[in-house]
């Protein structure tokens, strides 16, 4: 079941993604959700309040969808999710990017994103070496950013390259 809120945040992603959230106006965003800027203040606040819900519904459905049980899953659902989404780069660092004031509420949702992106790959290394590698962690990290960055210009061929780079670096630390 959606709800007004929901679609908002929905419509307003799409938005922010394509368009990117500097560049993007109350109007242009009200028009997307199909709502009045009253209706969208009224359930969402501010622009900063909107992209924060945003961010965090991205968060979590990004989350969800990621049922990695090893590393090779984690590059799968990457894929299919750049399959779905489509490959513009990273939505959280693009706002992190386009936001200038720390009181957004944006940094925080980032942090925390990328806090629990760290924490997967960490228990992904963990279960395949049968201990925490925390050079390797911050190596199957970027490897992950780095696929997620450049499918932007390469499609799913980031992924598998990436994926290639995260098996010799497992390879190497066994």
């Amino acid at each position: 079941m959606t709800t007004t809120r929901s679609d908002i945040i929905a419509s307003s992603e799409r938005v922010f993604d394509r368009k990117g959230f500097a560049a993007t106006g109350m109007d242009t965003l009200t028009e997307a959700a199909h709502v009045s800027s009253r209706t969208l203040y009224k359930h969402l606040g501010s622009k900063s309040e909107l992209a924060v819900a945003v961010l965090e519904t991205r968060m979590e459905r990004f989350f969800d969808s990621c049922t990695a049980a090893s590393i090779d899953d984690l590059f799968t659902g990457l894929e299919t999710w750049i399959r779905a989404e489509g490959a513009r780069g990273c939505l959280f660092l693009r706002a992190q990017g386009e936001t200038d004031s720390p009181d957004s509420g944006i940094s925080t949702v980032v942090s925390e994103y990328r806090r629990r992106l760290r924490e997967l790959i960490g228990h992904l290394v963990e279960n395949v070496l049968g201990r925490a590698d925390e050079a390797l962690t911050n190596e199957m990290l970027i490897v992950f950013e780095g696929a997620t960055s450049a499918a932007s210009y390469l499609g799913t061929g980031a992924v598998t390259a990436a994926r290639g780079a995260a098996s010799a670096l497992l390879d190497r630390a066994r």
